[in-house]
């Protein structure tokens, strides 16, 4: 199967976790590897975007396998990713509990690692290869397929317009709109009512954003931009 597909690993057993990782990127997998459930949050957040599959160790510290299940499935950007659980704990409610919250499959340790590699390749060849585009800065995130805006795992709502304006300024990050060319971008009405609609819907569209409101500034005597001291942060 197509291979360089990247995939989640949180185990805390670290001869265990390094053997899988290593066996995975040998066989052209790209590995985040995390020890804990906050490292695991970390590379969620900064690698969303990338990651295509999960493998959860159950008894992990900080965060267990079941609440990252959890967090993965109400992310706006990688709900739908296959994961898989792979524990040494041999009791049948775990299982139970593990696939009712979202999980994909099942594997109890100690077990062969040509066997983990089946089952992840086979979870792969499930899932839909048509993946959503997706447009992120900081923790908000723009689904260009469904016209959405989440902060965090919160969808935020907005009017069309309001998300429009919102995708312009994140698709066009180093550009800087006048109020005109932003009204020739919305709906064709709004073109012949007059240019201070345009503060209308960005003021509301901050509010609705909240502190992330602050990613779209205001540039006195030209228009409207994404705040450049957020690109690439």
């Amino acid at each position: 199967m197509n291979t360089n597909h990247t995939i989640l690993l949180v185990e805390d057993e670290i001869e265990s976790g390094e053997m899988l990782a290593n066996f995975l990127e040998i066989n052209n997998f790209n590995v985040h590897w995390a020890k804990d459930g906050k490292e695991a949050l970390n590379i969620i957040e900064n690698n969303a975007n990338d990651l295509e599959l999960a493998v959860l160790d159950i008894m992990v510290p900080h965060m267990d396998g079941k609440e990252i299940c959890k967090h993965i499935r109400k992310h706006p950007v990688i709900n739908e990713i296959p994961v898989l659980f792979l524990t040494a704990r041999d009791e049948e409610k775990d299982e139970i509990e593990g696939l009712q919250l979202g999980g994909d499959d099942y594997i109890k340790k100690p077990a062969s690692l040509n066997l983990i590699k089946a089952h992840i390749e086979t979870l792969l060849r499930r899932r839909n290869p048509e993946k959503s585009q997706w447009l992120r800065y900081g923790n908000v995130y723009l689904d260009t397929d469904t016209n959405e805006m989440y902060i965090n795992d919160q969808q935020i709502d907005l009017t069309h317009t309001e998300y429009v304006i919102a995708e312009l300024m994140f698709k066009h990050p180093k550009l800087v709109y006048s109020r005109q060319e932003i009204l020739e971008h919305i709906t064709d009405e709004e073109k012949y009512i007059f240019d201070r609609t345009v503060d209308v819907h960005i003021k509301n569209l901050r509010i609705k954003m909240k502190d992330a409101g602050k990613l779209i500034k205001t540039y006195r005597g030209v228009g409207y931009g994404f705040n450049r001291e957020f690109i690439n942060s």
